[in-house]
């Protein structure tokens, strides 16, 4: 089998499966891709058992056949020669790269010890806007858990609402938890709450693009996503999510409202002097002001103000300032809203300085971010 393919093709198809492909498995055959050749389309499938991508090679294939290649190796050897690349089987072992003057030699294994594309069986569908799917993975996404001994926490929540028309993506590491809420156009069935890896959908993030839709199939263990010609696939996480409506705040009388970016400054210079671990920031909260502290015995001290519309009782709450940082990063596309005097600004909910507190937008609760105080 003989195929011929572009350099650019080749190189941008191969830097797409990159993350996917395992490096340092004990299963040699997950460092290859499968090269499924064609005289009509060609494509190629790379998996770490968890995950796996296939997208169509625009390539000319002179007969049908199937090689299991090194993925690092050949994307290394396609970066550095020049024109258009020939792939060549020699036998099932060894196949011949060619470009130009320049030629490899490059081992392989069997095709037939590749893993199987796994069945969805019978799958519903739903689509949903690329951008939109995009958005709502980016805002939750961070709060997700990483390596958490809770392992539902490592995944974020697919909660999709048929009666109410909704997809809510949800994230939660225990100490913080970011929701995002979305209408959703012709979806029926079931309710359905589905736990998608953290790296999955981080994966999964890079490959939407910002016009079209995106086709989710969901399986009773996998979920696939189809956009344009790509469909990538993953094996979802068992187990019971966390209640998150349970863990919103119920509506409190402490209410500050702040500017989005002022409050983000703020913490960042006070958590200068935090204590590198624990990153701690004390927040005293009195009639039109916020005051922010840290202290390190080692290092010394830090103090700021930011302007607020807070009328409450006094109030003095710690935190952990990465956790806010990371949420008021994530909400500055959502601050338009609340017509011009809401511009640019956040409600800051808080209730006593061990409950959890409350960041959201102006005019919409489309996005919710909860962050559990810690003791200073």
């Amino acid at each position: 089998m003989k195929i011929t393919v572009s350099r650019q093709e080749c190189q941008q198809k191969l830097a797409d499966i990159q993350s996917v492909v395992e490096k340092k498995s004990t299963m040699p055959v997950l460092s290859h891709f499968l090269l499924v050749a064609g005289k009509n389309s060609s494509s190629i499938t790379a998996t770490d058992l968890e995950t796996a991508i296939r997208e169509p090679l625009a390539a000319e294939a002179d007969a049908e056949g199937k090689l299991c290649i090194p993925a690092r190796k050949l994307f290394e050897i396609v970066r550095e020669i020049d024109g258009d690349i020939t792939i060549e089987s020699e036998d099932s072992q060894w196949i011949r790269v060619k470009a130009g003057q320049t030629s490899f030699r490059l081992a392989c294994l069997p095709s037939e010890d590749y893993p199987a594309w796994p069945d969805l069986g019978e799958a519903e569908q739903i689509e949903v806007p690329a951008a939109k799917l995009s958005e709502m993975i980016d805002k939750s996404v961070y709060a997700a858990g990483e390596s958490d001994t809770r392992y539902t926490l490592n995944g974020i929540l697919f909660h999709i609402i048929p009666a109410e028309g909704k997809l809510t993506l949800v994230g939660t590491d225990g100490h913080r938890m970011a929701v995002i809420s979305k209408s959703i156009e012709d979806v029926k069935g079931e309710e359905k709450k589905l736990i998608v890896q953290r790296k999955a959908a981080a994966e999964l993030r890079k490959f939407l693009p910002s016009e079209g839709s995106v086709k989710l199939s969901l399986g009773k263990n996998h979920i696939l996503f189809s956009v344009g010609g790509m469909e990538f696939l993953t094996r979802l996480i068992e187990g019971a999510y966390p209640n998150y409506s349970q863990v919103i705040p119920a509506s409190s009388d402490k209410k500050a409202t702040i500017d989005r970016e002022q409050f983000a400054k703020s913490l960042k210079r006070v958590s200068i002097m935090s204590r590198e671990r624990s990153n701690a920031v004390r927040l005293d909260a009195e009639k039109g002001m916020l005051t922010l502290s840290s202290s390190n015995p080692d290092l010394g001290e830090a103090r700021d103000e930011v302007p607020a519309d807070y009328d409450g009782e006094p109030v003095t709450i710690g935190f952990n300032a990465k956790y806010l940082i990371d949420a008021l990063v994530a909400m500055e596309s959502f601050t338009d809203g609340g017509g011009e005097e809401g511009k640019g600004k956040v409600i800051f909910e808080f209730q006593d300085p061990l409950s959890p507190t409350l960041l959201k937008t102006m005019g919409g609760d489309d996005y919710r971010c909860v962050v559990m105080p810690m003791r200073i």
